[in-house]
């Protein structure tokens, strides 16, 4: 086993995907955690390979999501790379860029559960942000994020602490509610986070749940809170 005895090394490891119709992607994993107790933790329980496998498998669970057989209806996405760093908050995307951030100081704080499986969970939620589509930047900012907690959310990879169905004060309140009323769409239309997707590559209106589903998006959500008891 490679020996991490200089601070604030960066390694760099590469590995390219398996080719999926025309498109193959690299992944690069950097970590710049020196011997930070995140970064040993990152280190011993998760590791660069398990990182360079997740992001692969990620990509090609979301592209299977997003109903993105062909590379003609995908991003043009040639490298992703995940930075590993001691920094604040939980993990953030780059989306200009196709880079990941992820703090070790939360990874070596988690309590929660299995932190290999909070990991995998927020990577799942991040890439999602790589390869999803933004709506020419019109859509709602809750919405976004409501879509890659979706994919976690389909991956089987969440956290305790998230919501339960029908909880939530608004549909684009983003993250886990808007993640389970997507769910709720979904069970509708098979699909529809997928077709949606497809609708917000070139701009984004709230008329897209009217033309998928028959109804405002008010009125499914409505309809959402009803189901629950809520």
């Amino acid at each position: 086993m490679a020996q991490h005895s200089l601070i604030f090394i960066c390694m760099l490891i590469s590995l390219a995907a398996m080719m999926q119709g025309t498109q193959a992607v690299e992944y690069v994993v950097t970590d710049n955690t020196g011997n930070s107790g995140g970064g040993v933790r990152y280190r011993d329980e998760i590791s660069d390979d398990y990182s360079l496998q997740t992001m692969s498998d990620a990509t090609e669970f979301i592209w299977d999501i997003f109903e993105q057989d062909n590379a003609a209806d995908r991003k043009d996405v040639p490298k992703v790379t995940l930075i590993i760093e001691n920094g604040v908050g939980v993990a953030f995307t780059r989306r200009n860029l196709n880079e990941i951030h992820v703090n070790a100081n939360y990874l070596g704080n988690y309590t929660a559960g299995d932190v290999t499986d909070e990991f995998t969970g927020v990577l799942y939620h991040e890439m999602t942000h790589v390869w999803q589509w933004f709506g020419n930047d019109q859509a709602p900012s809750g919405l976004i994020e409501g879509i890659a907690d979706f994919v976690r959310l389909r991956a089987e990879y969440i956290p305790s602490h998230w919501v339960q169905p029908g909880q939530g004060n608004r549909w684009d309140q983003g993250y886990d509610v808007t993640a389970r009323f997507l769910d709720y769409c979904d069970g509708l239309r098979d699909g529809f986070v997928a077709e949606l997707n497809k609708l917000m590559r070139t701009g984004y209106s709230a008329d897209f749940f009217v033309q998928l589903l028959g109804k405002t998006v008010d009125q499914l959500w409505s309809d959402y809170k009803a189901k629950y008891g809520n």
